[in-house]
């Protein structure tokens, strides 16, 4: 389904390209909602689609084709009952923060990741780590470590190009991931998603938790193809901060950013500077708020590609000794 964008419905070629691989990655039937493709839907539409998928016992799981930036206007009319009665997996990422929050907030676990019309339609092929999360999220449980795929891109082919369907985007090799804080390990449940989504579900006074309900979790930053300055980035995480709740978790784990978009294209050097400068002012927050927080930058998830699916509001470990991740992909309860 459609929560925030329906990009189905101006690139079907793509999104029927996902439904095929959907099917034979998982070996599960994928059902499309009355507003997958339909451009323009109002949020109270969108919003019965969700409810509907979680009222229908014979829907195991849920899986948002892409973000959008007006998910916020949805969860108004989201029905927490049904969902609490029957909580099934929900997968997404970037403005489906929206919902993976309101989720959490009426304790029920998701997954951070898994967008059909980014991770499993474009491309000659559904990327392994990826294939792997998306069965561990839908079908097996289990745990998995998290590990580095060699190589990233920022943004595909354009999906209104043929070759969408058959080549990846700009492929580069990616750098070690960069740890900081103490040596020791953590086990906590996630929290977080897109930062520019977060800061939107705060000002709506959509996390009515105090920060206590954070401890010793597992945070979660990604940031947007928006493509947020540094600074911008960092003066989020310090609200973050401000609010008590970096001090409450254990872990940040911060992803690998996207620093081009199809009309951006940085040279590499610039790349490697942009990217070196988010992390940089993440950790100085991070740093400043909790300095005994273990602290992870690079993992390829968000607005990336090769995406791992994580959980949110699952346990991730992270290893600060051994420098290693992994995640837990039973359905573990929220709040």
């Amino acid at each position: 389904m459609s929560p925030s964008f329906a990009a189905p419905g101006l690139f079907p070629a793509v999104h029927e390209q996902a439904m095929r691989r959907l099917a034979e990655v998982t070996g599960l039937v994928p059902v499309e909602y009355p507003t997958t493709r339909r451009v323009g839907a109002s949020p109270r539409e969108r919003a019965a689609d969700v409810n509907a998928a979680f009222a229908d016992p014979s829907v195991r799981a849920i899986i948002a084709t892409v973000g959008g930036e007006d998910q916020i206007t949805v969860v108004p009319h989201l029905d927490p009952a049904l969902a609490r009665a029957d909580p099934k997996p929900f997968l997404g990422t970037s403005d489906n923060t929206n919902l993976h929050h309101w989720l959490w907030a009426n304790g029920i676990a998701s997954f951070y990741g898994g967008s059909t019309q980014v991770h499993l339609g474009p491309g000659p092929a559904v990327d392994d780590v990826h294939a792997r999360s998306l069965r561990a999220a839908l079908l097996t449980g289990g745990r998995l470590e998290i590990t580095d795929p060699g190589s990233s891109e920022d943004v595909g082919v354009d999906w209104s190009d043929p070759r969408a369907l058959t080549s990846y985007g700009d492929r580069v090799p990616t750098e070690p991931w960069s740890w900081h804080g103490p040596a020791r390990t953590v086990t906590g449940r996630t929290w977080g998603g897109c930062l520019e989504v977060i800061e939107w579900v705060l000002t709506a006074g959509r996390f009515p938790f105090p920060p206590a309900a954070l401890d010793g979790g597992v945070m979660l930053l990604e940031t947007s193809e928006e493509l947020l300055p540094a600074r911008n980035v960092a003066w989020i995480v310090r609200a973050l901060g401000e609010r008590g709740l970096l001090a409450a978790v254990s872990a940040v784990l911060l992803a690998r950013p996207p620093v081009s978009d199809l009309t951006r294209r940085p040279a590499p050097a610039e790349r490697d500077r942009l990217r070196a400068a988010q992390r940089d002012a993440v950790l100085a927050e991070v740093a400043r708020y909790n300095p005994e927080a273990v602290f992870v930058s690079g993992i390829p998830f968000g607005h990336t590609r090769p995406q791992w699916i994580l959980p949110h509001g699952g346990d991730v470990t992270v290893d600060g000794a051994g420098r290693r991740v992994y995640a837990d992909f039973g359905q573990e309860r929220g709040p």
